[in-house]
């Protein structure tokens, strides 16, 4: 709906478009099929992006070119990873308990073997359902699958995006399927509105955030940026809790040159998103308008039942909800409105009768006995 309408105003293919988006929601919680849901979403905003003319077949081929693109770039940023994170855990660490040992600090591991131990018992908490290595290469397959199936609806969304392709050749023009799918195009097309509107907003905050953390890594001169830069990037796009991930790896390599810059990277962090509290403020609260506790109750659930993509998907989901419920209007004997509806004065004559021509004359009333008296 892109107008204001009441509850009970809804037709019935608007309530069949209401039922369909909330089981499909749920569906995809259920099955754990957020990453296929995504892919569409953040495959079809980059289509949207790429069409500089109107064939659209262009886009699809740059959308191509930028796929690849972005697989060679995570492949690369992967390969660094999984290279510099063990080095770095077996630098800082041995100077973390050092420091720790000082100041008198209890930490839950004591060598990089019994931290590596709690993070793989962590793991196998959070991640359970994967069973063992075959399970989770499975499940990394499956995943996988997820993405390239979820371009390909992208990209034929994009082409055409009609739900009823035999529109005009049902013999009744006003059918029951052509109506609901309509409605449920409408549905979809403000979740991804909403998508675009929350996900819009945490790109600009990462970028904010990227540009800072690499202005600092430039300046101090800090070793495995490339590792820095793409993990301060991507775990911006999680809300809240990508800058505690983001900021502990800095902090970690920070310590692998010494305690000192570790102290001072730790300072900048809590400096820049002071400043960036600002930012959040207004690009947050101007596109979104969530109460904090909801967004962390919303990636705590989203987490719960579908992982990362879940906190990613969650607040899309509430933004969702919110503009959809807040367009409904409920009119009624116990609403709101009603009840607390000003009085409506009383009409007022535009010329005010004089008291002499009330006393020398007076009109009739329909259905009244009175004479009408005049004066001679």
């Amino acid at each position: 709906m892109d107008e204001k309408t009441t509850l009970g105003q809804l037709s019935r293919q608007a309530r069949i478009s209401y039922w369909f988006i909330l089981i499909t929601i749920l569906v995809v919680g259920w099955l754990r099929l957020a990453t296929p849901l995504l892919a569409v979403l953040f495959s079809y905003l980059v289509l949207t992006k790429l069409r500089f003319t109107r064939n659209r077949w262009v886009a699809v081929w740059l959308f191509g070119v930028v796929l690849l693109g972005i697989a060679y770039g995570l492949g690369h940023f992967t390969r660094q990873t999984i290279r510099t994170l063990p080095d770095v855990a077996n630098t800082a660490i041995p100077q973390i308990i050092a420091l720790a040992e000082a100041r008198g600090w209890e930490l839950p591991f004591t060598d990089y073997a019994s931290l590596r131990a709690l993070l793989l018992d962590t793991v196998k908490d959070q991640m359970h359902y994967l069973g063992n290595a075959m399970n989770f290469a499975k499940g990394a397959t499956t995943q996988f699958v997820f993405l390239i199936v979820g371009c390909v609806v992208a990209i034929s969304i994009f082409l055409n995006s009609q739900v009823d392709l035999d529109r005009a050749r049902h013999q009744v023009r006003n059918n029951v399927y052509s109506l609901s799918a309509e409605e449920i195009t409408k549905r979809f097309r403000g979740f991804y509105q909403s998508f675009v509107t929350v996900m819009g907003a945490q790109i600009i905050i990462s970028t904010i955030n990227t540009l800072l953390t690499s202005i600092f890594v430039l300046v101090v001169s800090l070793p495995h940026a490339v590792v820095i830069v793409g993990v301060t990037f991507l775990c911006g796009l999680l809300p809240v809790v990508g800058n505690l991930i983001s900021n502990t790896i800095i902090v970690g390599i920070s310590f692998t040159v010494s305690p000192k810059l570790a102290l001072a990277a730790l300072a900048f962090l809590v400096v820049i998103h002071k400043l960036e509290y600002f930012l959040n403020s207004k690009i947050i609260g101007d596109r979104i308008r969530n109460p904090i506790w909801l967004t962390l109750l919303g990636l705590i659930l989203g987490e719960k039942l579908m992982g990362i993509p879940g906190m990613i998907l969650a607040p899309v989901i509430l933004n969702y909800l919110k503009v959809e419920a807040s367009r409904i209007e409920i009119v009624g004997p116990g609403s709101p409105a009603s009840s607390t509806a000003p009085a409506v004065p009383s009409p007022q004559p535009l010329i005010a009768a004089s008291p002499q021509a009330l006393t020398s004359s007076q009109a009739p009333v329909a259905g009244s006995s009175q004479p009408v008296s005049t004066n001679k």
